[in-house]
């Protein structure tokens, strides 16, 4: 995949400033309290380029930057690995290369979905969004289209096992991104007869 270009190295900029600016902000005075304006307003930006980036308010928690990283991480994992695995790899190297602070950001995009009611529902129908992006990267490769039954639903349950950890982890008030995806995934690999996982993250 090419690198982007300097219009849209920009555009992810702005993008990550305003998302930054509103995450601070929802932590600090809530969610519901938290204006757009007051968003443009501190990330340096008009209403409309808000407006132009993020459709709503909620768009700002909900949109995550990850997933193209994610993409092409698995897409590099080597052709003898393991589809399973190659998820899990993948994953957690995207994760591991955060700096403190981007992890401390996503942690806190989790932490609101996971505890704002609007938001934890729109997550959960945004995965039919993501769902075919992924289901592509993984049918490129086990040599599937990304519409074949086996491959929608073998996503799905990948897919459906990550969201289900991280949000059982901020349900107990937790905020390790890692171990949840560690584990969500883990789950599916030990298969149901155990249901153990593992016992800790790499």
């Amino acid at each position: 995949m090419n690198p982007p270009g300097l219009r849209e190295r920009k555009k992810q900029r702005t993008r990550t400033a305003i998302q930054q600016q509103a995450l601070r902000l929802y932590r600090e005075q809530g969610y519901a309290r938290t204006t757009t304006e007051q968003i443009a307003e501190a990330a340096e930006v008009s209403p409309s380029t808000f407006f132009r980036y993020f459709p709503t308010k909620n768009h700002t928690v909900l949109y995550d930057r990850l997933d193209p990283l994610a993409v092409d991480a698995i897409l590099a994992q080597p052709p003898d690995v393991p589809p399973l695995r190659a998820v899990r790899n993948a994953l957690l190297e995207v994760l591991n290369g955060l700096n403190p602070d981007e992890l401390a950001l996503e942690a806190s995009r989790w932490r609101l979905v996971s505890d704002v009611p609007e938001l934890r529902a729109a997550a959960s129908a945004q995965i039919e969004t993501t769902m075919p992006i992924f289901a592509e990267v993984i049918g490129q490769r086990v040599g599937r289209p990304a519409d074949d039954e086996a491959v929608v639903a073998w996503t799905g349950a990948v897919v459906g096992a990550i969201v289900a950890s991280l949000f059982a982890a901020f349900d107990r008030d937790e905020s390790d991104l890692i171990g949840a995806v560690h584990r969500g995934l883990g789950y599916l690999e030990t298969g149901p007869g155990s249901l153990t996982g593992p016992d800790q993250a790499p």
